[in-house]
């Protein structure tokens, strides 16, 4: 099924008789979706984009690739910098900004910047019983709510299928900078990313590799600015950090290739095992870490996310114990483990209560939330 209008995708929800397993890019191939696959790649394209008002309007089958292009013409950027799941999952086809609305991808800079969800102004899409919904604006000063906005990012395809995002955009900074401190531990490196969140000199990355893309711990902590700014700032983060002798890496593309090496989690690649995703308390990384004995890691926002590469059939919430607060995703699972953190007895049932709103015949991605 591979709709062309929002009109024709209307009428293909109406009309199914059995479940729907919707699909983007195909990129993003999380969870245990079942059904006939229903294609939104077709209804693509930029409707609008006003750079002086850092707006962009585009329908749901764009490819990221595509909306990047736009932006980097004008000098802009999608600020929550979302990530490529392709050589983490295996997967082929090209990312979409639906997919990325729809999973609320967000990479290293959501510690500063905020997430997908924070950038969406507005939302067009088709409910489970075939109905055509909109919500928000179009522009930062027409937009009229956020609510089903948020409900939707996130919400992987389960209570509806985006036709339209409506998003803010930022102009890109005149200038980078990465702090690169070699050879910490975990245990070294998340207060000293702590640190430097918790400092003035405004950072929008905070990782550790403890594999880098040489072989050795790097722990990266970037700023971004005007270049006077981030010349002052990142001499005041050597200052903080003398002890552990940091370099400061201000080559656009070395820069670039380090972070995306975070965001994309590269050292995960083309190595087996499962997956998992752990949102955490920063402060908690280095102990969950040694609870999860994985055969590789990698810390984001400070040590708020963990990507764990575990053994095939590991239940990463097994290891964790039953006093782990936090979400653990399994993003890349073999056998019959949940996809997402199990909900508490009364979230569980709001969530059961808006898909059964949304979605009254069950038809959207059946059994990825289970």
């Amino acid at each position: 099924m591979r709709p062309e209008t929002e009109t024709e995708l209307a009428e293909m929800i109406r009309d199914a008789s059995g479940p729907l397993r919707v699909r983007g890019g195909g990129t993003r191939t999380v969870g245990r979706s079942a059904g006939e696959v229903l294609e939104t790649g077709t209804m693509s394209g930029i409707v609008l984009h006003e750079p002086g008002a850092l707006t962009l309007v585009a329908r749901a089958g764009t490819p990221l690739a595509e909306i990047e292009a736009a932006l980097e013409a004008e000098g802009q950027r999608l600020a929550f910098e979302p990530m490529d799941h392709r050589g983490l999952l295996g997967t082929d086809g090209a990312p979409t900004i639906g997919g990325a609305a729809a999973a609320n991808v967000s990479g290293p800079r959501r510690v500063q910047a905020g997430a997908c969800r924070d950038f969406m102004l507005g939302v067009r899409f088709v409910d489970g019983a075939g109905r055509v919904v909109s919500n928000g604006g179009r522009v930062m000063k027409n937009v009229t709510g956020y609510d089903l906005v948020k409900l939707m990012a996130g919400s992987w395809g389960t209570l509806g299928v985006m036709t339209e995002i409506a998003f803010k955009v930022l102009p890109k900074p005149a200038a980078t900078a990465t702090l690169v401190l070699a050879g910490l531990s975990p245990e070294e490196a998340v207060p000293v990313l702590s640190q430097a969140l918790g400092s003035p000199f405004d950072v929008s990355g905070a990782a550790h590799l403890p594999e880098g893309p040489e072989g050795g711990p790097l722990t990266l902590v970037r700023i971004e600015g005007f270049a006077d700014s981030v010349a002052y700032r990142g001499g005041r983060l050597s200052e903080l950090f003398a002890r552990h002798q940091p370099v400061v890496e201000t080559d656009a593309a070395r820069g670039a290739a380090l972070w995306k090496a975070v965001r994309d989690v590269e050292s995960f690649h083309g190595k087996p095992g499962d997956v998992w995703r752990i949102s955490c308390t920063p402060s908690d990384a280095p102990a969950l870490a040694a609870r999860l004995g994985a055969e590789a890691l990698v810390f984001d926002w400070g040590g708020g996310l963990i990507w764990a590469l575990l053994p095939e059939g590991t239940d990463a919430r097994d290891r964790l114990g039953a006093g782990f607060r936090g979400h653990a995703t399994a993003v890349r699972a073999s056998g019959d483990l949940p996809t997402f953190q199990p909900e508490p007895a009364p979230v569980a049932a709001l969530s059961a209560g808006l898909r059964a709103r949304f979605d009254p015949k069950g038809l959207l991605n059946p059994g990825l939330m289970a």
